[in-house]
């Protein structure tokens, strides 16, 4: 009798799902776990509020009325597929409201389909070790905390459906409003209004050459008659040098003065995104968009690593594991900077602290360890973040401060220069800052020495007015006034460049003819909402929300029926301004010899023929006659392709090349008759100059030269 076999079962290894937002990440995420782990990506919101219509049931309790997103469902049910076959799901999205919200969706959307548990993993950063942990621990989702993402897009959602139709019918079809972005706009169109009413103040500074041996510095005139002088004018400043310059130059009040200088906390959000506008030029949505390619993973030959942890966060706490790390590597690196103790620093007033500050997630991966696989805009980023960390946990720096009082007559100057006596955290530091680095080349002087005066430099300056918002000062204001959170600053500065309600030029934030109409209209009409204190409140309210301390239909109840009240009022009461911004001009279309119309578009500014609708043509304004010898083209703005950036060239390109990065304006230089651009500078602030290379012409806002514009007779 044949001996029976008896069948091995094969053990099916069980499938877990595990669904993150972006590709890269999930990427990063699948090499990690490895076989028996499929890593999805939800691209984001799969289900939120519909786009064509209001969607919120102000009669039932503010109730949202979710749909899937237009051009996800193939998406979602792709994820419903995945799901069904899996032994559990794990959803990974972001640690903060908008991810948690993602995950809630995605639950509710998946259980349909599947009855295998769905669990909620979070991290902090994309690292094996704390992918691993968070995959052993899973956890449930935070009710309160979808909550309070709830609110804000219903609080948002009610604020945007009703004031934009108001725009609609009282400015120009197609515009739109928001709660946070209309107060930011505020802040923009009040500080323009600063800015235009500031008149400059002459005033003049004088300096005098001195010298010692073969050293020669530069000291500044602080006191005259013993008085703080007020240096009004040229003549002035004359009368002084002609009463000192034959006096003897002694020497006093020698004082060397030592300072302690403390390292900064590791970066949170807004810090992060105004250091790289100061340090690099980066606008607030470039920074967070290569934070997240650093945070998400950068392929490094064999692997792909999360460099920094997650990058939107209001806190500068640091785990003990990545303290335990940096002072590990300041001991093999630096060890004679490393302190007795970890350095601890206070989480700021109102933070939510739900993450640690934003640091690299292993310190041994040094900049000039990763700069091959980095893009040079990562690399510069990614330094600076590394720097301020691993500095953080390093010793103070010492510096030490000589200055000299030079007397000259009733005349009285000083000097001073300091020095980096002890580098401390300095030593990591790449790229100190001028003010960080200054030194001095004081020669040895001694009290009561007389010594030689070569040289006197009166300077003429105007007193400078409230600087426009540029990135980092929106971004600082912004977190002092408590207005949004880590994850909105960059979009509030995007949406209102966006919607052309404000440019930039410079680098500062200004807003536009349009953006200032819009913001007339609603901070006259809705003062109580259009205001930085009841934006601070809303993010107050929302935090409660999320600790549970607030029910969040309670709270969008007390505002919205005098909000809808006062939008009625403002509806039928205020005197519609539409139309009031086209003009006619001179021009005649091409095609059809009628005149064309100045207009105002989503993105600014054009000329459209009279005859619409029977005529569709329309051209960008010329914003000045093209100066190349023989070309009777015209300055028109243009975009780069790929990046959009703006430039502007001819209206005859190819046959002239003429292009400017500078914006023309309606000016003419009177030396040379080439149009004139509006530069700015720390010297001259915003100023006029003449776009022509081999023309100097430079016209200050106070300089009584006349600048010419097109038409007029000199």
């Amino acid at each position: 009798m044949a001996e029976k076999k008896t069948a091995s079962k094969k053990t099916k290894t069980p499938q877990t799902l595990v669904i993150v937002e972006s590709p890269a990440k999930a990427h990063t995420i699948e090499k990690v776990l490895g076989p028996g782990y499929t890593v999805k990506a939800s691209m984001g919101h799969l289900i939120d509020l519909p786009k064509s219509r209001l969607a919120i049931d102000v009669d039932n309790n503010f109730q949202p009325e979710y749909i899937t997103v237009r051009g996800r469902a193939k998406l979602l049910k792709e994820l419903q597929k995945d799901a069904k076959k899996s032994d559990r799901i794990l959803l990974a999205s972001d640690n903060d409201r908008e991810g948690e919200a993602i995950a809630w969706h995605l639950r509710n959307a998946l259980k349909e389909k599947t009855d295998a548990p769905i669990s909620r993993i979070v991290f902090n950063e994309i690292t094996p070790k704390v992918i691993v942990e968070a995959v052993k621990n899973p956890g449930d989702i935070v009710e309160s905390r979808v909550n309070a993402q709830k609110a804000r897009r219903v609080l948002d959602r009610l604020v945007g459906y009703n004031l934009s139709p108001l725009l609609w019918a009282k400015v120009k079809n197609g515009l739109s409003a928001g709660r946070v972005q209309s107060v930011a706009l505020r802040l923009i169109c009040e500080r323009e209004e600063e800015v235009e009413n500031f008149i400059p103040e002459e005033y003049w500074t004088l300096d005098a050459d001195f010298s010692k041996g073969k050293t020669t510095f530069t000291a500044q005139l602080v006191k005259y008659k013993n008085e703080t002088p007020e240096l009004k004018s040229e003549v002035v400043v004359n009368q002084i040098i002609d009463e000192i310059k034959n006096s003897d130059c002694v020497v006093t009040n020698i004082k060397q003065l030592e300072k302690t200088v403390r390292p900064k906390a590791p970066f949170e959000t807004s810090a992060l995104q105004q250091a790289a506008a100061n340090r690099l030029g980066f606008t607030s949505r470039k920074t967070m968009q290569i934070a997240q390619q650093l945070y998400e993973g950068i392929n490094m030959g064999s692997s792909r690593v999360g460099l920094i942890t997650y990058m939107r966060t209001d806190s500068v706490r640091i785990s003990q594991t990545a303290l335990d790390d940096v002072r590990l590597w300041i001991s093999k690196n630096y060890p004679s900077e490393l302190p007795a103790e970890p350095i601890q620093y206070a989480v700021g007033k109102g933070a939510q602290d739900a993450h640690e500050g934003i640091r690299p997630t292993y310190t041994e991966y040094t900049p000039d360890s990763v700069k091959e696989y980095l893009t040079r805009d990562q690399l510069r980023l990614y330094t600076i973040i590394w720097e301020r960390f691993v500095s953080s946990q390093m010793n103070n720096a010492k510096t030490v401060t000589t200055s000299a009082e030079i007397t000259a007559g009733d005349a009285l100057f000083r000097v001073s220069a300091s020095k980096i006596t002890e580098k401390g955290f300095y030593s990591v530091i790449k790229l100190l800052s001028s003010k960080e680095d200054k030194t001095g080349n004081l020669p040895a002087l001694k009290n009561g020495e007389v010594i030689k005066s070569d040289n006197f430099h009166p300077e003429q300056h105007f007193t400078q007015g409230p600087a426009r918002y540029t990135d980092a000062s929106m971004v600082r204001t912004l977190k002092e006034k408590g207005i949004g959170r880590p994850s909105t600053y960059s979009p509030i500065i995007s949406v209102l460049l966006d919607r052309y309600y404000v440019t930039r030029s410079n680098k500062q934030l200004v807003p536009t003819q349009l953006g200032r109409m819009i913001c007339k209209i609603l901070v006259e009409s809705f003062p109580d909402v259009i205001n930085e204190s009841f934006t601070a409140e809303v993010e107050n309210n929302l935090d409660k929300v999320e600790q549970d301390e607030l029910v969040w239909t309670n709270m969008i109840g007390e505002f919205f029926t005098p909000f809808r009240k006062r939008v009625d009022e403002v509806m039928e009461n205020v005197q519609s301004v539409k139309g009031s911004l086209d003009e006619a001009t001179d021009k005649v279309c091409e095609k059809c010899g009628k005149t064309m119309m100045k207009k105002l578009g989503r993105f600014g500014f054009f000329l459209a023929c009279s005859g619409f609708p029977e005529c569709h043509n329309t051209k960008s304004i010329p914003l000045a006659k093209c100066p190349m010898h023989g070309c009777d083209g015209e300055i028109v703005a243009r975009k780069t392709k790929g990046r959009g950036k703006e430039f502007y060239g001819c209206t005859n390109y190819p046959t002239c090349n003429f292009i400017s990065h500078f914006k023309p304006i309606d000016s003419y230089c009177p030396k040379c008759g080439w149009f004139l651009v509006e530069r700015f500078d720390k010297k001259n602030g915003s100023y006029k100059s003449c776009i022509n290379p081999d023309c100097d012409y430079l016209h200050t806002a106070n300089d009584d030269t006349p600048v010419m514009p097109e038409g007029d007779d000199e």
